[in-house]
């Protein structure tokens, strides 16, 4: 391998556990899923990499090192040889704890500037395709997590409201709406406990699909009570790293 002169930095942080991040690029599976179809990684000192983008264009490489829920370094060049022969440029990726989550460090080390500035903005996609596999990994069951805690607000017994929400909400979990700007698990449940008094029998239920990008969700919802609608709406759910809900902002659609 040439001097390696030339160096690319990015770092981007993903809202989910470290463990889960490394998994994500040391698996097969997931490694296709970020790459293309047909990718593949063997992820120990010698194991190959293969990279296949959607245009078909291959890139090939060898693990160097694995540290596990720390480091993945291997080499990356294209099969074709343009612009970089196979073996003849490093690729590092080092992960470690931060707030919301994981922070992904990535070095590309180059023997050309020239071919390390055409990596930039290839890097810059890759890195985020990655986070949203990732997040759509984690948060695959978001339209279920938006029914739970519907079913949760609908729930007359306070001891199983309780239950219910500590299951899928996060202790410091936010709401805010039209009505309530709210923080933490108890003042959300005297909050609710609140409406069942002066709204007594109002039940939502998501319409639709739940839109999921990045750990936000975007569900639509009906109002109803005693069978009759009384409204329609929007929330906005953002989840925590660990998968529960974090915040949850409501909107009444006018009319």
């Amino acid at each position: 391998m040439s001097e390696l002169s030339y160096r690319l930095d990015r770092t981007i942080d993903i809202q989910a556990p470290v463990a889960l991040v490394f998994e994500m690029l040391t698996t097969t599976e997931h490694w296709a899923r970020w790459w293309g179809s047909g990718s593949h990684i063997d992820p120990r000192p010698g194991g190959a990499v293969l990279i296949r983008y959607p245009n078909g264009v291959e890139v090939t490489g060898e693990v160097l090192d694995v540290e596990p829920n720390r480091r993945l370094a291997f080499t990356y060049g294209f099969v074709s040889g343009e612009p970089i022969p196979p073996g003849a440029s490093r690729v590092e990726i080092t992960l470690e704890a931060a707030p919301g989550g994981t922070r992904l460090a990535l070095r590309h080390d180059f023997d050309q500037a020239s071919v390390r500035d055409q990596h930039a903005a290839g890097w810059r996609f890759q890195l985020s395709l990655f986070a949203n596999v990732v997040a759509d990994h984690l948060h695959g069951d978001a339209a279920a997590r938006a029914d739970a805690w519907f079913a949760a607000w609908a729930q007359p017994d306070e001891a199983e409201r309780r239950r219910q929400l500590e299951q899928i909400a996060s202790p410091a979990v936010h709401f805010r709406d039209r009505y309530a700007s709210i923080a933490g698990l108890e003042d959300l449940l005297d909050h609710i406990a609140a409406v069942h008094r002066f709204m007594p029998g109002v039940v939502l239920a998501r319409q639709g699909e739940a839109r999921h990008c990045q750990g936000t969700a975007l569900v639509d919802w009906t109002a109803s009570a005693d069978g009759a609608a009384r409204g329609t709406g929007a929330n906005v759910f953002r989840f925590a790293p660990d998968g529960r809900i974090a915040s949850v902002t409501g909107f009444w659609h006018a009319g």
